[in-house]
């Protein structure tokens, strides 16, 4: 149950190998335990995904659309036979991660509830944290090296406040190229309004996105 007393919205992922006719049946029957399990746990079912494909395979349509309602929130658990279902192999390890990230509790009908780890799953989880960490530490440590050479080559970010606008309030100028060039390289609004931190420019994160979403606007008008 969720804690503002409303259910936890959940999708169901079925999942198969083959094309076989027992193994068709077999994501009916995948979704017939799954929806008791949901109705066990007080949880309600957004949405139910089943395909048959490899578990070794992260190009899943079923399962790049479940990752997008993680992604935003629209479920916040998964519910799953056993973590098999999801993935095997490096692919069931990066698919359990991702899935942390986004918060996402995942519910088996093997446990009967929220999924248990083996120590060796657990283990390699805690090692990839570790290793994106530092990954994290080395990108951010490059990003100060960059505005170090740019404020000696002459870049002045004290000259990125434009005059003030009515109400007393300042108007940033934001290097939306830069702004562009860093979402373009992967950051995420959060990231780069770290990075522009660093410059000397103080925004926050919903400032970087509208400025961004106002030039994608400009840009294809």
């Amino acid at each position: 149950m969720a804690e503002n007393g409303q259910k936890q919205q959940a999708a169901i992922y079925c999942r198969v190998s083959t094309t076989k006719e027992n193994q068709t049946s077999s994501l009916e029957r995948q979704e017939k335990e799954l929806v008791e399990l949901a109705r066990t746990n007080g949880i309600d079912v957004h949405t139910v995904f089943k395909e048959q494909a490899s578990g070794y395979s992260l190009e899943r349509d079923c399962l790049l659309a479940l990752l997008d309602l993680c992604k935003e929130g629209v479920v916040s658990c998964l519910l799953i036979t056993d973590d098999t279902r999801l993935g095997r192999g490096k692919t069931k390890i990066a698919l359990l991660y991702q899935l942390k990230k986004y918060g996402v509790t995942i519910y088996t009908a093997h446990h009967q509830g929220e999924l248990v780890l083996s120590e060796a799953d657990e283990m390699v989880l805690e090692i990839v944290g570790i290793v994106e960490e530092y990954q994290r530490k080395l990108h951010n440590l490059k990003i100060k090296r960059g505005m170090r050479t740019a404020v000696a080559s002459g870049y002045r970010p004290e000259q990125n406040l434009s005059k003030k606008r009515g109400g007393g309030r300042y108007e940033l100028d934001l290097p939306v190229e830069e702004i562009v060039r860093l979402r373009d390289r992967g950051l995420t609004f959060y990231e780069i309004a770290l990075t522009l931190k660093g410059m000397g420019v103080d925004c926050s994160k919903a400032t970087v996105h509208r400025r961004y979403q106002k030039y994608i606007k400009e840009k294809n008008a």
